[in-house]
């Protein structure tokens, strides 16, 4: 897929970045989770969406609450159409119970 064409998909997943590391083009997003075992709990839910797809993002727990997930295929080094739907499924998951609340300004 172009950088053309991934700008045009990016809109249609909210809170996923896309981002060109070394040639390769990837969507990547992060979230602040309540606790190290909620960050894992966010992974199972995640892994299970992926398996359901055949399709497995790189997942990264940073510290004891920071959760970061990419996304491209790495049979063609870059990213694919399946690569933004299994980015809508994992938005469409309920994790509000697992992050943390942001604070009141």
């Amino acid at each position: 897929m172009t950088e053309q064409a991934a700008n045009e998909l990016i809109p249609k997943v909210p809170g996923w970045n896309l981002v060109n590391e070394t040639d390769t083009l990837k969507l990547n997003r992060s979230w602040k989770v309540k606790s190290f075992t909620k960050g894992l709990e966010l992974f199972q839910a995640v892994a299970d969406v992926a398996e359901a797809e055949g399709h497995h993002p790189d997942l990264h727990l940073v510290g004891w609450n920071n959760v970061k997930i990419e996304i491209w295929t790495h049979a063609v080094g870059g990213l694919t159409e399946n690569d933004f739907i299994l980015a809508a499924k994992i938005n469409g998951l309920d994790l509000q119970h697992l992050l943390r609340r942001k604070a009141a300004t």
